[in-house]
C-alpha cells in the first residue's frame, strides 16, 4: 500500500498541471450542480410553476408524487429529471484523468522510467486508478451535498424537499458513483495503454459515457422511469463489468510491451 500510496501522490502532482483536467474537475461539478438548483430557483419564483399538473408527465412519475400538490409534483419531476446528471461525473472526470495518466507519461518520457523500477503491475495499476477515481468520487459528492442544501434553500415546500433526498438519491451517488468510476477508470486505463496520443485517449475515453446519455434521453423522454429497482439492477450490472474490465485492463497492460514498443 506504501508503494501505491506514492503512486497516487506522484499522479495528483503530475496529472493536476493540466488544465484541462483541472477544467473538468472543479468547473464540471458546478455546471452540473448549478442546473437542477437554477430549475429549482426558476420554479420557485414561478410560484404556480406555469400551470403544470400531474397530467403534464409521464404517469409512471405522477403516481410516485401522492401527498403532493400539483406545483410540488411539478417541481419534483422536473428536478428528478437531472438525477443522471450525477451519475456523468464520476465518468467523465475519471476517464479524463485517467487517459493521461499512462499515454501523457509516454510523451514526456516519464513512464519508462517507472516501468522499471519494482512497482509491480496491480501496484501501478491501482495507483493510477485510485487517483483518478478518488477526485471524481470526491467532487461528486461534493456536489450532491452542495445540490442538498441548495435544494432545502429553494424548494417550495418540505414535502419536496424529502422526496429529493430520499434513498433513490443517495443510492445513486453513493452506490453507483464509485461504481461507474471504476468502469471509467479501468476502460481510460486499457485505451491509455494502446494508443501513443493524448488527445486521443482523452477522446476515447469520454465514450464510456454514450450509454448515460441513452439513459438521460430516455427518461426525459418517458420511455421509462429511474427508480430503485432499475439503480440496484444497474449496480449489479457494474459489479460485474467492473470486475471483467478490470481484469482485462490487466492482461492489456503488459510492461515490458511498453517498454519495448513505446518508442
Amino acid at each position: 500500500m506504501k508503494r501505491v500510496r506514492v503512486l497516487i501522490a506522484k499522479e495528483w502532482e503530475e496529472v493536476f498541471r493540466n488544465r484541462i483536467v483541472l477544467f473538468t474537475v472543479a468547473f464540471l461539478p458546478l455546471l452540473l450542480t448549478g442546473l437542477p438548483l437554477g430549475i429549482l430557483y426558476a420554479m420557485r419564483e414561478a410560484g404556480d410553476l406555469g400551470g403544470m399538473s400531474t397530467v403534464d408527465m409521464p404517469a409512471e412519475f405522477a403516481t410516485l408524487c401522492g401527498g403532493l400538490s400539483g406545483a410540488e409534483c411539478g417541481q419534483y419531476f422536473l428536478v428528478s429529471q437531472f438525477m443522471l446528471l450525477f451519475m456523468m461525473l464520476p465518468l467523465i472526470i475519471p476517464a479524463t484523468i485517467a487517459s493521461y495518466s499512462i499515454v501523457g507519461e509516454k510523451t514526456t518520457r516519464t513512464l519508462e522510467p517507472l516501468l522499471a523500477t519494482p512497482v509491480t503491475d496491480l501496484e501501478l495499476l491501482a495507483g493510477k486508478g485510485l487517483a483518478a477515481a478518488i477526485p471524481a468520487i470526491l467532487a461528486t459528492w461534493g456536489a450532491f451535498l452542495v445540490y442538498a442544501i441548495g435544494a432545502r434553500l429553494l424548494a417550495i415546500s418540505p414535502a419536496v424537499v424529502a422526496r429529493l433526498a430520499d434513498p433513490l438519491w443517495l443510492l445513486t451517488v453513493f452506490l453507483l458513483g464509485p461504481l461507474l468510476a471504476l468502469a471509467a477508470v479501468s476502460a481510460a486505463v486499457m485505451i491509455s495503454s494502446r494508443v501513443n496520443d493524448p488527445r486521443a485517449a482523452e477522446q476515447l475515453s469520454s465514450l464510456v459515457i454514450l450509454p448515460l446519455l441513452l439513459l438521460f434521453f430516455g427518461q426525459i423522454s418517458g420511455l421509462f422511469l429511474l427508480n430503485a429497482s432499475l439503480i440496484l439492477w444497474m449496480a449489479g450490472g457494474l459489479v460485474i463489468i467492473d470486475g471483467g474490465l478490470l481484469a482485462f485492463a490487466m492482461q492489456l497492460f503488459q510492461r515490458e510491451s511498453i517498454l519495448t514498443r513505446w518508442k
